[in-house]
């Protein structure tokens, strides 16, 4: 149904709710209820001496194991019952372009800044970076009111030359994608599209794709290099800005502004039109001072912005994160400029969407619940995630400032422009001022202004700070995507990556911005409930751990820990899991997935929940104790060709040693000899089946467990090649796996 309103002609946007709410709120309350007998029957059920057990030792654990599955399925329930509130209420998205183009001429729209982010040329090469830049450079919006910055965190001169060149071929680029209303924007991801799927014979782009593959040469000539030659640096003076230059973390702040009006004979295209401005930053850096990584990369450009440009809406992407859509802007504007709800909005989230995301997406890095699903519902309650990339804001509201009405047709006052009365020269120095080490010391910058540090995923921290002050936010999923980006191409960048979010979020609901009880009264009880969900990430490893091991080593010495078929109390356990099973699989399936997809994802669920968590449970407790903060890791954005090959017939890629590893590997390995002992005593024992006739829940969870590993015991065991499994990891899980099977099953001697 679509949610009427009074001036429904007028608006810029239109919000329509999602279909089988009904239904879907119906059967949650019937698996809430069925969860309550699951609970009922563990609190009736508890092992008493002699029953079952033969009374004596095997009573004192059986009791406290089933007392810990009581916790852990308590555990479940409750998280369970956080996830329904993202799922309760999914509202979908409409933008009405064109009345925003017959309301406002082009000189009234306002300017926008648009911020990319890099921190290494060896996993983001300078290529990929300046596809990006260029992408974005050619929106379909007002060349003039758009200013594009590139913070780079490594001071590199290779970045700064590939930025460079960027803005040569961008002379030629934007007037090419104009006139032929090309889609993506990417140089990278439009030839290749396009020589896919076309045969493009016209002159025009046999010269813009010529000038495109000599700058290509160029640059990743130079990155192999690994320095821009004596020739090249004498032609542009921003090199002698690396003469002082140290290390990645020893260096003065670099600035150059590479594209501006203020040097028109610099800055307009083949056609006489002016370009976006360009900036190149990479701020100071010193080995005694904290930089903040992203955050303080994004705090930077936000107070050299309000000097150059000062744009009261501000993009942030991510480094690989190319525009797929000229219109996102106008998109965006659709919802900040619409006269009754839009000064209301801090923030557009767009999807984070990738491009090398295969069929069956072996790394689930879709995150197709999240993106398709859970951010929707979170709009619901206008309150969708803040995620890091993607992202238009209302400078005011990042800046920390609190909502209130006066925003209301904020963004139609006019906008004062700085660059007036300074030259370029000037304009630089006034800016390099703000990016020094030491200048948000005694400063609200990073607590209450700007991106918020301390944490690890400072953009949901910050998004929900946001939230607290009062403001609201949409996500808007777009029928053309906006954006796409590169995802992990192995499991452990995939394990390392999760690893950093669930530590991240746990860090959230150990601080004091906590949103169940700092957010009460502040926030919707949904986005408290739903912002707990995520923060409750880590916290799960322990129920999983539970339910990974303990049902299936008391399979070994006989003990029942569930009903048996033939009782009552067997229906709610099947009822949760067939109809929570069913459920995810059909809403999998329609929001765009697929069976084996979906069999992924459940992998994926199981392995990030007793690896990644776990160790992220561990990183923040250690930190309690004054022990270290877990490194800042950067998602690397290329692969070698071999992984590549892997990759593409979706093979489960391992290759390296890792603790991570060995806790998965253990675990399939564990589950293996316990499904194995069973059968092992099915076959040979003349009066065991009558002893496993009633574990039957048991063997299914055991052989689940088995058979959803399979990868692992093809890593361990079968396969020969780079990306399996190490041998020093196959020795150690298993000499675990068994040494805790014959361990616990000495215990009934």
């Amino acid at each position: 149904m679509v949610v009427k309103r009074s001036d429904d002609e007028e608006s810029l946007f239109e919000t329509t709710k999602s279909r089988g709410s009904f239904l879907h709120r119906v059967f949650s309350v019937s698996l809430f209820v069925a969860i309550c007998f699951v609970y009922a029957y563990r609190l009736t059920h508890i092992p008493t001496g002699g029953e079952n057990h033969g009374g004596g030792e095997d009573y004192y654990y059986g009791t406290w194991t089933w007392l810990g599955l009581l916790a852990a399925e308590l555990w479940f329930g409750l998280y369970w019952v956080l996830a329904q509130a993202f799922r309760w209420n999914l509202v979908f998205r409409k933008t009405f372009k064109n009345r925003l183009s017959q309301r406002y001429e082009e000189s009234k729209l306002p300017k926008v800044d648009i911020f990319v982010c890099t921190a290494d040329p060896d996993i983001e090469p300078p290529i990929m970076v300046i596809n990006t830049v260029l992408s974005l450079m050619a929106y379909d919006y007002p060349s003039e009111k758009l200013s594009v910055y590139l913070s780079d965190d490594a001071a590199s001169e290779l970045t700064f030359y590939a930025l460079l060149e960027a803005s040569l071929f961008a002379k030629h680029w934007l007037p090419f994608c104009k006139k032929f209303n090309v889609q993506p924007t990417s140089p990278a991801a439009y030839f290749n599209n396009i020589l896919l799927h076309h045969n493009h014979a016209t002159k025009e782009f046999a010269n813009i794709k010529k000038l495109y593959d000599e700058m290509k040469k160029r640059i990743e000539d130079t990155t192999k290099l690994g320095r821009v030659a004596s020739e090249e640096r004498s032609k542009h003076s921003g090199f002698s800005q690396w003469d002082s230059y140290s290390s990645r973390r020893d260096h003065d702040t670099i600035l150059q502004i590479i594209l501006h009006k203020k040097e028109p004979h610099n800055s307009k295209d083949e056609d006489g039109n002016y370009l976006p401005t360009l900036v190149y930053l990479a701020r100071e850096k010193r080995p005694q001072h904290h930089h903040n990584f992203k955050a303080g990369a994004m705090n930077s450009l936000l107070r050299v912005s309000s000097v150059i440009s000062n744009a009261k809406i501000v993009l942030n992407v991510d480094c690989d994160m190319y525009s797929n859509s000229s219109e996102s802007v106008r998109d965006a504007l659709c919802f900040l400029m619409d006269e009754e709800k839009g000064h209301e909005i801090a923030f557009v989230q767009f999807p984070q969407n990738f491009d090398n995301i295969l069929k069956h997406d072996i790394y689930s890095s879709t995150l197709l619940t999240l993106i398709d699903v859970e951010m929707h519902g979170a709009d619901g309650y206008d309150g969708p995630l803040y995620i890091g990339t993607c992202c238009f804001h209302r400078r005011d509201a990042l800046c920390g400032m609190k909502f209130s009405n006066r925003y209301k047709n904020d963004l139609l006052r006019s906008e004062r422009d700085n660059c007036i009365e300074v030259n370029l020269n000037e304009l630089e120095v006034k800016s390099k001022a703000l990016t020094s080490c030491t200048y948000e010391e005694n400063t609200l910058w990073g607590k209450e202004m700007g991106v918020i540090y301390g944490c690890l995923v400072e953009d949901v921290m910050t998004g929900l700070c946001i939230h607290l002050q009062g403001w609201k936010s949409v996500y808007y999923s777009p029928p053309r995507k906006a954006f796409y980006g590169v995802a992990p191409t192995t499991l452990l960048q995939a394990l390392v990556q999760h690893k950093r979010w669930a530590a991240g979020e746990l860090q959230i609901l150990l601080s004091k911005h906590c949103p169940a009880f700092y957010g009460h009264g502040r926030i919707n009880l949904a986005l408290q409930m739903g912002y707990s969900y995520y923060n409750c990430w880590a916290l799960t490893s322990l129920s999983k751990l539970c339910y990974s091991i303990i049902p299936s080593l008391y399979l070994l010495r006989g003990i029942p820990l569930f009903p048996k078929m033939s009782s009552i109390w067997f229906i709610p356990f099947a009822y949760v899991i067939v109809g929570e099973s069913a459920r995810s699989l059909l809403e999998f399936v329609l929001f765009g997935g697929t069976i084996q997809g979906w069999w992924n994802d459940l992998r994926m669920v199981l392995y990030k929940g007793t690896s990644s968590y776990l160790f992220a449970l561990i990183d923040n407790i250690s930190k309690l104790f004054g022990l270290p903060d877990s490194p800042f890791t950067v998602t690397a954005k290329i692969m070698e060709e071999d992984v590549s090959e892997r990759y593409k017939k979706q093979v489960m890629e391992f290759g390296a040693a890792s603790p991570l590893f060995t806790v998965l590997a253990t675990l399939a390995l564990l589950n293996l000899f316990c499904l194995l002992g069973i059968l092992k005593e099915l076959v040979l024992s003349e009066d065991c089946f009558g002893t496993y006739k009633n574990m039957s829940l048991q063997i299914l969870l055991c052989g689940f467990l088995v058979l959803i590993n399979i990868p692992i015991y093809q890593g361990l065991f079968l396969r020969k090649d780079k990306g399996r499994l190490p041998s020093s990891i196959a020795v150690k899980s298993t000499v675990l796996a068994l040494s805790t099977c014959i361990l616990f099953n000495m215990l009934k001697d």
